[in-house]
């Protein structure tokens, strides 16, 4: 978190609060984007789109490994979004049940004998909408 040595200016809305009604305010996902776009430097959006990359495939059950060869993103990532997943604030969980989960894509042809990339429990648990308890 950035230090401040300077306190910002008082508003009637906090900061946090303004930048999520700004965020609530666009229509599209063009509009969406455009905004980030603009808010984010390149690198600030690619780390927001690699979490979110990884979400689906976390609540399907897939290995870190796994999801790593799969989307390219690192394992470290990958936990720190499991980890939020579990215990963060709740708002991954919010965007899920509203139902703006992405699909998966789908998976590469197997020949028969091939390991599923699912555990048992794990194919479970997706097909109760990723509650793992």
């Amino acid at each position: 978190m950035k230090r401040r040595f300077l306190e910002p200016e008082n508003t009637p809305v906090p900061a946090d609060e303004s930048l999520c009604r700004a965020l609530l305010s666009l229509d599209t996902p063009a509009e969406m984007l455009a905004f980030l776009r603009d808010l984010c430097t390149p690198a600030e959006l690619e780390a927001l789109v690699d979490r979110w990359r990884v979400v689906p495939y976390l609540l399907a059950g897939y290995a870190y490994r796994e999801i790593h060869d799969r989307t390219s993103v690192s394992v470290t990532t990958i936990g720190r979004v499991a980890r939020f997943l579990q215990q963060g604030n709740g708002g991954y969980l919010a965007v899920v049940a509203h139902e703006a989960l992405p699909p998966l894509p789908r998976p590469p042809r197997r020949r028969s004998g091939m390991p599923s990339p699912l555990t048992k429990t794990a194919a479970q648990a997706a097909r109760r909408g990723g509650d793992k308890s």
